[in-house]
């Protein structure tokens, strides 16, 4: 009985051996397999690099690539790369300061790098430490400027602050007790969107007694400037009639009721200078760009307009999507040229001279996002550019200014030098500059919360006012650290007036969006706010600019494009999967996690395989 009950067990195990053999044997089949995948994944990622570097175009990449940062990053780089080599050398020797005594040195090599252990430790750490220190106090002060407009946000919500008509409105029996209103539709090179741009305008419900449209375009299209009058906008005769002025850049299309939705709050305010109205996007969701960038601007409206509009009644205005009153233009110097933000440039001297602003956060007109990165950059660089240029320009008048204290040090230290200056400045230095020089310097290591915690948090603040980018929350971050680059770049230039700042580029309009589109796209936004449905009217002087304009449209020519290689971002992508690789020599998790894939997000811009693709 013994016997059997032996065997028995004998051939249980057997039995139980002969499956775990099984079991290791599928896991190793499992493993060998997924290994055979990564040579050819490898091979297929770095096939789809070289073809992309093979038929991208560098000629014509704007002159700053090759300025003064590109040189530092490229040195930066190098010295990073040599620091790696001598890092991964004393790893695998076991070349330590602390734990090697100076009489067992051996050689020259040795030496010297023990000389610059301890030249490293006590004087290129503190300076590194207190350049790591000054830009943290720059990012908490940011970050709380953003939490307490977040809260501004919640409170207005919470209490459903909101900017309402007071007087009694027009009398729709009597045209003559609506105001005069002049709509101005500025445009350059435009021919994608400007036909739908015309028709939209067209369209707005307003007396047409009352109302004159004006299309003002600097096009270099022969064909065009022959329909234009060469004269200034506003100084033509008939402009004295009109009390107000909507403007619309050539790719917005506003609704039939913009006009009856944003003029009725100037009737009873004459300190009231600026309505402005928020920005829709039609193309939000047509790539990851798009996607992005609606966060950012959601964020900008939903927060930052509303909010200053709300507590202290000034904001910078967007350039479009605003009526403003004629007489608060002229006392303010009207439109100058100065800078490139002629729109910001007559917010703030406006704001200088008394008046006064509101947003309409539930007013929306239609626009179109940049889908490529090339016209999302030169956009940047504008919009990073000229607020330094204005600010050397402004200051002097701000402090001289009648305005209250408040004012002037909102102003000077939140508008411009909080949200213009300080933002781009510490995003770069402390992500891009400091924290892979900590991986060779780690002594000034930076903190986990800096790095990870806070970013993450201010990231979330940032998406609240879009729920449904949530999944898009860490592209979303790293996407902000690699632009922070051309912003950099941009601030630096308008601030010292070098040659890139005076750069004007028109962003280009794929003109995705058709009539139809727009339309169908506004009665969707409609019907989810519970609005009626918008009324598609014509206008026949509209209609009759709009027919000689396409009678003169000469079919333009299918230059074929290339892809373009963004040289900073694919030099600071070397650099922080460097500066990844010596973290990863010392265990550093965080740390290691956050430059590989801040590392690989600037590489995925460098060869722009974000936002449209041009073939």
């Amino acid at each position: 009985m013994g016997q059997v009950h032996l065997c028995f067990l004998i051939n249980k195990s057997l039995q139980v051996q002969n499956k775990f053999t099984w079991v290791l044997l599928l896991k190793v089949h499992r493993i060998l397999s997924c290994l055979s995948w990564l040579p050819m994944a490898f091979g297929t990622l770095f096939s789809s690099i070289k073809k992309r570097i093979s038929l991208s175009d560098i000629s014509d990449e704007e002159p700053n690539n090759r300025g003064r940062l590109y040189k530092f990053i490229k040195v930066f780089l190098f010295l990073s790369i040599v620091g790696l080599v001598i890092e991964v050398i004393a790893h695998y020797k076991k070349w330590n300061l602390h734990l090697i005594q100076p009489w067992e040195v051996e050689g020259l090599v040795q030496w010297s790098y023990m000389a610059w252990l301890s030249f490293r430790e006590d004087y290129i750490a503190p300076l590194l430490i207190l350049l790591s220190e000054f830009c943290i106090v720059l990012f908490l002060m940011q970050s709380l400027d953003r939490l307490v407009l977040c809260l501004g946000c919640f409170w207005i919500k919470y209490k459903k602050l909101k900017h309402t008509i007071e007087a009694d409105g027009y009398d729709i029996e009597d045209p003559s007790s609506f105001p005069m209103v002049l709509v101005q539709i500025p445009m350059c090179n435009e021919r994608e969107v400007y036909a739908q741009s015309i028709a939209a305008a067209s369209q707005l419900d307003w007396p047409k007694d009352r109302l004159l449209i004006q299309v003002l375009d600097d096009s270099d299209d022969r064909n065009l400037q022959l329909l234009i009058n060469e004269e200034s906008a506003m100084s033509c005769d008939y402009i004295k009639d009109y009390e107000f002025v909507a403007i619309l850049d050539a790719d917005f299309q506003p609704n039939p009721d913009f006009l009856k939705q944003t003029v009725p709050h100037f009737k009873g305010k004459p300190e009231l200078g600026l309505v402005q109205a928020r920005w829709s996007f039609v193309n939000k969701d047509e790539n990851l760009l798009t996607r992005l960038q609606n966060i950012n601007l959601c964020f900008h409206f939903e927060v930052e307009q509303q909010v200053n509009g709300q507590f202290i009644n000034f904001f910078g205005f967007n350039g479009t999507a605003g009526v403003w009153r004629i007489k608060a233009l002229e006392e303010s110097g009207g439109w100058l040229e100065r800078t490139t933000v002629e729109d910001m440039d007559i917010a703030v001297r406006a704001h200088l001279n008394g008046w006064k602003f509101i947003f309409l956060n539930d007013v929306k007109v239609l626009c179109e996002l940049p889908e490529s990165y090339e016209a999302y950059k030169k956009q940047q660089h504008r919009w990073h550019s000229g607020p330094m240029q204005l600010f050397r320009l402004c200051l002097p008048a701000i402090v001289t200014s009648k305005i209250s204290m408040g004012k002037k040090a909102n102003l000077i230290f939140l508008f411009f030098l909080l949200r213009k200056l300080i933002l781009p400045f510490y995003s770069f230095t402390l992500f891009c500059i400091i924290l892979p020089l900590t991986m060779f310097v780690p002594e000034a290591e930076l903190p986990i919360w800096v790095i990870c915690y806070v970013p993450i948090f201010m990231s979330f603040l940032n998406i609240l006012p879009s729920p449904k980018s949530f999944p898009f929350l860490v592209p979303y971050l790293l996407f902000e650290n690699t632009m922070s680059v051309t912003k950099f770049n941009a601030m630096v230039s308008g601030l010292f007036q070098l040659g890139s700042a005076y750069e004007w580029v028109v962003t280009k309009k794929t003109g995705r969006s058709s009539e139809s589109d727009l339309l169908a796209f506004a009665e969707r936004e409609s019907k989810s706010s519970n609005e009626e449905k918008i009324l598609r009217r014509h206008s026949e002087s509209g209609l009759e600019l709009l027919s000689k304009l396409t009678q003169q449209e000469i079919p333009s020519k299918n230059n074929k494009k290339r892809n373009k290689l963004y040289r900073k971002e694919l030099a600071l992508a070397f650099l922080l999967l460097t500066a990844s690789a010596r973290s990863f020599l010392s265990a550093h998790g965080v740390h290691f996690y956050f430059l590989l894939f801040q590392g690989l997000s600037f590489l995925v811009v460098g060869l722009d395989l974000i936002g449209e693709q041009v073939n």
